[in-house]
């Protein structure tokens, strides 16, 4: 069998698995793969050629990690002393080649993934970070310590996250855009620095969203965005004048846990 070939089932013999490592059903791993210990590997998973899954570290099942992957290794913080911290990664995950995923700082800490995210080529998903359900990072895409990130998210190629930001449900991020507040959901953001362009209208009707919810959402954008309120003030008008729906809900609960701030229409 050639070595550069993914078997057609089982193991390649080059593989380097750790004995304790758990292995379940139908799991093919490729050439040079490294499997550390501490480890679970879920049924039914794609480990491609050199890729490596790092100790203390959870993957469920129908992933797929093109060559090059490292997945669990120890942050990129000089406040890790090497406590035990974990790595939690979904089911159904793409992970293109070369993306890296690292472990959380802090005991008993985790940095964890969600079920059906795409992870382009050169991605990074820095310690601590919560990357929710399907949710798209385009090549390059960067997201560094203790950022959050909701459910159906698109995070643009070359985008960069700030530490500890969040990016709401939906919202979109455009290519090279540079984040350092957080972004509500529903939003399309872009620029360096980030600014808000304007509600995420397509995306939001592909994600099968009725027309009467958009519609409460395009109302709240214009209270957020063109109001000229205080984010506080702009809360209390949605709530007073809008028709109380999940997705507008879920805007005022995001908004109501603000810390960074929020990313604003750009000026002039």
């Amino acid at each position: 069998m050639s070595s550069i070939i993914m078997p057609e089932s089982g193991i390649h013999e080059t593989a380097i698995i750790h004995p304790n490592a758990v292995i379940g059903k139908d799991v093919k791993v490729g050439p040079y793969a490294v499997i550390d210990e501490d480890t679970v590997i879920g049924d039914g998973c794609v480990i491609g050629a050199h890729v490596t899954i790092h100790k203390y570290t959870t993957v469920g099942k129908n992933n797929r990690f093109f060559p090059g992957c490292s997945i669990g290794a120890v942050p990129q913080d000089l406040k890790f002393v090497g406590e035990q911290t974990r790595t939690i990664i979904g089911d159904g995950g793409t992970f293109r080649e070369c993306c890296t995923v690292n472990r959380a700082c802090g005991e008993g800490n985790e940095t964890r993934i969600g079920n059906n995210i795409l992870m382009m080529a050169y991605t990074h998903v820095a310690h601590n970070c919560i990357v929710g359900n399907n949710v798209i990072m385009s090549n390059v895409a960067t997201l560094a310590g203790h950022v959050i990130v909701e459910d159906r998210a698109v995070i643009g190629g070359l985008a960069a996250v700030h530490q500890f930001c969040k990016i709401g449900r939906n919202a979109m991020v455009g290519g090279m855009a540079r984040a350092s507040q957080d972004i509500p959901p529903f939003m399309i953001v872009a620029g360096d620095p980030a600014f808000v362009s304007g509600l995420n209208s397509v995306g939001l009707a592909r994600a099968g969203m009725p027309q009467e919810e958009r519609s409460e959402l395009k109302k709240a954008f214009r209270i957020l965005y063109r109001s000229g309120l205080p984010l506080q003030e702009a809360i209390a008008t949605m709530e007073a004048e809008l028709n109380s729906c999940e997705p507008i809900e879920h805007l005022m609960r995001f908004l109501r846990t603000v810390e960074r701030g929020i990313i604003r229409t750009r000026k002039g």
